[in-house]
């Protein structure tokens, strides 16, 4: 069993390094592909904000590389240096995506509600659950309670998991409906865009898998013991 488990982390490891190097792959290759109007990826995410009704939101431009994300907090759309400035198809996708979460913030979207509710348990979860499983794991045979506690914390992360994936989804649905409607992006280039931002969905997707199967792995391992 053990060796089995180890194949699936290991495949697990090999396969988001593929997804992630494929997902670069194509943002360099969308990155050379300008959008026929030169707007900018802050152009893009103002006009998605005001054409959504939405003008409480700042755009802001952050350090870093694939750092973009969208802040409900103090409600900002975060935008790396290259899509924040970048006029092409892929900052246009990205710069979008975090639109569609603001939007999704605006509209009260479930899933995104329930994430953020989690948010705070996860943020406990995720600082101490990897020394809980730890300590669990060495001492199994004397207090299995502790690994029992680690596995429910870290089904808490994993279940985040994959609730964040509907949110990520559906920010890139409202993100690529409106690049086409509003005139964005065009017969040529749409696909491209709706290739870029189903690569970085893939990330989320093995991320959650790759969570489930660590979970299944303590899981086996706390029964295990216990049958023992």
């Amino acid at each position: 069993m053990n060796a089995q488990i180890w194949i699936i982390f290991i495949g697990f490891m090999i396969l988001s390094w593929i997804v992630s190097m494929v997902l670069k792959t194509k943002f360099r290759k969308y990155s050379k592909i300008l959008v026929d109007n030169g707007m900018s990826g802050r152009d893009v995410a103002e006009r998605m904000l005001r054409d959504n009704g939405i003008y409480d939101v700042r755009v802001e431009s952050v350090q870093g590389q694939l750092t973009d994300h969208y802040n409900p907090q103090n409600k900002t759309i975060n935008l790396s240096p290259d899509v924040y400035n970048g006029r092409s198809i892929s900052s246009a996708a990205v710069a979008a995506h975090e639109c569609g979460h603001a939007v999704q913030h605006s509209t009260a979207y479930a899933w995104l509600n329930l994430r953020s509710k989690m948010v705070p348990a996860v943020s406990f979860s995720s600082k101490w659950v990897q020394w809980i499983l730890l300590g669990g794991v060495l001492l199994i045979n004397t207090f299995p309670g502790l690994l029992l506690a680690g596995i429910v914390l870290f089904a808490l992360t994993t279940l985040f998991s994959f609730i964040t994936l509907p949110v990520e989804i559906n920010a890139s649905q409202r993100a690529l409906a409106w690049l086409s409607n509003a005139g964005i992006t065009s017969y040529q280039n749409h696909d491209k865009a709706q290739d870029a931002l189903k690569w970085a969905a893939y990330t989320y997707v093995v991320a959650a898998l790759g969570s489930l199967a660590t979970l299944l792995y303590y899981i086996m391992l706390f029964t295990g013991a216990n049958r023992d």
